[in-house]
């Protein structure tokens, strides 16, 4: 019996630590139809590393930096406090440095437009 039906064929993105890479866990994922985002080598630490920093930006945004807990919330409240903060403000008006200074979806925005243009 799974006890999040939900989570069922969703991908689960980790690091390389023994209890995400041990039999027991492995096991325990593959019998609930979810996939481990690690390569067939058992993963490497940058396979993961954009994602883990993504999610310890929001973390230290919606929680840490305002004394708020995770335990304080619901888990639909938590479910619509982080797709807020993704889709809209992480994707349309949060600066990226990695995006010369612009949101996510502006510079996807442009990326397609630029291919429009040298066709």
């Amino acid at each position: 019996m799974m006890l999040h039906p939900e989570l069922r064929g969703m991908i689960l993105h980790s690091d390389r630590g023994s209890q995400y890479t041990s039999d027991v866990y492995r096991k325990a994922i593959e019998k609930n139809d979810i996939t481990q985002s690690m390569n067939s080598d058992g993963g490497r630490c940058h396979d993961n590393a954009r994602c883990k920093s993504m999610w310890a930006r929001m973390k230290e945004e919606l929680f840490y930096s305002r004394n708020r807990k995770t335990e304080d919330y619901t888990r639909e409240e938590l479910r619509t406090i982080i797709w807020r903060y993704f889709m809209s403000y992480w994707n349309n008006r949060r600066i990226c440095s990695a995006n010369d200074g612009l949101p996510p979806a502006i510079k996807r925005e442009r990326y397609y437009e630029s291919l429009k243009v040298s066709v």
